[in-house]
């Protein structure tokens, strides 16, 4: 299994309860993928992985509560705080026609419909009524709006985002 295998999904934050739940903040800032999970693997500081199988998933506010399959005491868990969660791409559920995981945006070069080079896509800031790209080129953070007017085409084979600016976007 290669690193473009796994996907980061989270953080085990803390225990939840004393019947061995597991708090964890998603990184997508939503866990709703956690939902159609089976299975995820917990990556301890020292960079071991071990994978587990899923009793339960609730929400819990803006975290998600997951309990482990054996696993019914606080004390069993509380080794796993603190636990990157990972998970095998292919657990991913199907994205539709347009839409696109996160994680295969994260890393794309940005440009414009003229050519010019804006630079790298390191973060994705979700806001209520659009996401927004943060992109970043030396020292310089340029904010894109995640709009259909905006982004004009994205290849994720080819790690390529290209936007037609709105006015006043590299304004100060």
């Amino acid at each position: 299994m290669t690193g473009t295998d796994l996907i980061l999904l989270g953080k085990v934050a803390a225990t939840h309860g004393i019947k061995g739940q597991l708090r964890i903040v998603p990184y997508s800032g939503s866990g709703e993928t956690f939902l159609y999970l089976k299975s995820v693997l917990l990556r301890n500081a020292s960079g071991k992985s071990v994978e587990h199988d899923i009793a339960a998933v609730s929400s819990h506010g803006r975290k998600v509560l997951v309990a482990l399959k054996g696993y019914t005491d606080i004390n069993q868990v509380i080794p796993f705080v603190g636990s990157e969660v990972l998970i095998k791409r292919a657990q991913l559920p199907p994205v539709e026609e347009g839409e696109f995981y996160w994680h295969d945006l994260i890393g794309m070069q940005v440009v414009t419909d003229t050519g010019r080079s804006l630079g790298i896509l390191e973060s994705i800031i979700e806001t209520g009524s659009n996401d927004v790209y943060v992109v970043t080129s030396g020292k310089e953070e340029i904010l894109i709006p995640a709009l259909e007017d905006v982004v004009v085409s994205i290849d994720v084979a080819a790690k390529k985002m290209t936007v037609t600016p709105v006015e006043g976007l590299f304004d100060l």
